[in-house]
């Protein structure tokens, strides 16, 4: 249950609803999610937040669905169920496969067992992996 109740188009400022129309135009759709929403409860972040989101999202030297897999792991580690299910939805909408998720989750799950284990043994990083 959100902490705050969601802002729909009828109760939206006209600064937001010019967001929410931005955010209709660039991914094809009428669907504004519960994420924005929520956000518009403050205008501007939610204009920074859809600002910066476009440009790490959007064209770049990553494939799109490349960086929606990105995100999918992040939020896995940082425990955002909301995040996993936007992200999975946007991936799978993006060409990911049935394969590509089972290979993504054993990557995740692979790190996340690595990690904690390298963490628990505090191992000295190797002057090789050093910038």
């Amino acid at each position: 249950m959100a902490t705050l109740p969601l802002i729909s188009d009828e109760e939206a400022s006209a600064e937001v609803l010019a967001v929410f129309d931005d955010i209709r135009a660039v991914r094809g759709t009428e669907y504004i999610n519960n994420f924005w929403r929520a956000l518009a409860h403050d205008p501007a972040l939610l204009a920074a937040t859809w600002g910066r989101l476009k440009e790490v999202i959007g064209p770049g030297e990553l494939d799109p669905l490349v960086k929606e897999m990105l995100y999918i792991a992040v939020s896995v580690a940082n425990g955002c169920e909301y995040c996993i299910h936007s992200h999975t939805a946007a991936a799978r909408a993006k060409g990911m496969s049935e394969a590509q998720y089972g290979e993504l989750l054993g990557v995740i799950g692979m790190a996340m067992q690595t990690n904690g284990l390298v963490t628990a043994m505090q191992v000295e990083v190797d002057d090789a992996f050093l910038a």
